[in-house]
Formats: structure tokens, sequence, C-alpha cells
């Protein structure tokens, strides 16, 4: 509901979403549009609920940042004198196909609603952090049945994007919050950067897992001659706690590779490094 450079009138929102999914939907098995709106206080109930039954109509996931920060739940709780949680489920929005993003402020109460309508979960453990917006209870998610699985966020709020320190980051914060070591443990972890993640998306029958009939998604990660990757005791907590991104040799998308021992096969490093330079400059204050 605010105006941006490539949306001039937040009126047009329901045509623009209409004409998104309807120029994205089936041109490729590589491209699932979905519909994202940024949060229940920045949106009107009118745009959360119609944008939902576009969403329906089409079949596509419907995105939201949900009770990310104490800031958010005072404000729903002034307009409308309830919670971000209690306040979509009386919109009617909640359900299988909505992908709650954050969701760092509930309770048990609203963990149960989430659970019983099949909403799913990105937990984006350290842009929380960076933002200081708060932990999800994610431990009582899983506890609860609530597919979880794991978001960066934008590079504004976390700078490096890398899932594999992601991993680690999630994995170690719960069990501090908790203060049990034996909470996430790493197999729960890679589990939810994988195939409850592709679960989050609705795309868990095309990826998330190897299985016969599915993409040949697939990182490749080289654990030989590396200090920090000697010796392999357990490969789910040498990939949670010990690997990075930088470790990854090899990454084929739907059976193609796309890097090869580490060089990109179909993207020009140095022309999109320029490309982002140029665009840096553009945005960078003149001294």
């Amino acid at each position: 509901d605010y105006p941006t450079p490539d949306h001039p009138d937040p009126a047009d929102n329901l045509r623009m979403a209409e004409r998104f999914i309807d120029r994205w939907q089936g041109v490729s098995p590589l491209i699932t549009p979905a519909l994202f709106l940024h949060s229940p206080y920045t949106c009107s109930s009118g745009t959360l609920r119609t944008l939902k039954d576009v969403a329906r109509h089409h079949g596509t996931l419907y995105c939201i940042h949900l009770a990310e920060t104490r800031e958010e739940t005072e404000t729903i709780r002034e307009r409308y004198g309830t919670t971000p949680v209690r306040y979509l489920l009386k919109l009617g929005v909640l359900d299988e196909h909505t992908l709650a993003v954050h969701v760092n402020w509930l309770d048990d109460e609203e963990i149960a609603i989430l659970s019983d309508h099949g909403v799913r979960v990105s937990h984006c453990a350290e842009s929380g952090m960076k933002l200081a917006a708060g932990v999800s209870p994610v431990p009582a998610f899983l506890k609860r049945g609530v597919t979880v699985g794991l978001g960066t966020d934008g590079s504004a709020s976390n700078n490096d994007l890398d899932l594999f320190r992601e991993m680690d980051t999630a994995a170690k914060l719960h069990k501090v919050r908790a203060m049990d070591p034996t909470v996430m443990d790493a197999r729960t972890v890679l589990k939810m950067a994988t195939l409850e993640g592709a679960r989050c998306l609705n795309l868990s029958g095309r990826t998330g897992s190897l299985a016969v009939g599915k993409a040949a998604d697939l990182v490749l990660v080289d654990l030989g001659n590396k200090p920090h990757l000697a010796p392999l005791y357990n490969p789910w907590s040498q990939m949670v706690y010990a690997a990075s991104g930088a470790d990854v040799a090899t990454v084929l998308i739907n059976g193609r590779i796309v890097m090869k021992d580490r060089k990109l096969l179909t993207l020009d490093p140095a022309a999109v490094i320029a490309d982002v330079e140029a665009l840096a400059a553009r945005i960078r204050p003149s001294a």
C-alpha cells in the first residue's frame, strides 16, 4: 500500500498481482511466482484479503512478514485490539499456502493457530539478530508440527546471504536461548535448509531431497585437504558447524551444472561485479 518506482499507484496492486502471475506462471519449472505482502501493519485489511483471494485463485504462495518486532505487535494491538497472528486469522488468510517470515513475537496459542492452519514459517535467525528484532520460537514450532525452513532475508539485514552460516547460527542461537545443547541438532537444521525449505515453498514434490522423479538440484561440498573440515566424524555436524558457502565446489540446478570446481559456467562474475559497482556509484552519496 505504498508507491514504488515500478508500482506508483497502490490502488493498482490487485491488477499488478494478476499481471505478475499471468506473466510468470508456467514459463519455466525454475520460476515459481508468488505474492509477497510486506506486513499486517503496512498493508490494509482489504489488501491482505484481496491479494489472498488472488493467490488462492492461482494456487500461488502468499508470503508475509509476521510478528517480526515487538513494535509491530504493539502497533497491531493499538489499531485492531489484537495480535498480528490473531488479526490475520480473523481476516481468513492463514492456510497451508501462507508463508510467514520471521514470526518472533507470539504466544503458545498463536503457535497452535499457525499449526492448526498449516502455515509454514521462514526462520531468518541472522536477520533477527542484526536488527535486534527478536528470536523465533522454532523449537516450539517443530514440537507442534509447524513446517520451518531457513531464510537469510535481504542483504540490508544479513550481509552474507550464506545459508551454511545461517544453519550454524540458527542451531547455536536456539541452544543458548533454551540453555540446552541438544536443541536444534545438526540433522534437524540441515533438513530445515533443504527439504523443509522446499515444503515451505510448496516445492517438495520436485526438490529438497534426492529421489527418483525429483529435479537434480545438488551442491557438492569439497571436504578434501581443508583443515577446518578435517577430520570428518559426523557429516551433518560438519555441514552445519564447520562448512561455509565457500566450500561448495560444484552446483547442479535441474541437472545442469552451473558451477564446477568453483568456476561459474553460466555467468561472468567480473561483468556482474562491474554492473553492481556501477549501480552502487549511483546510490552512494557523493563526497
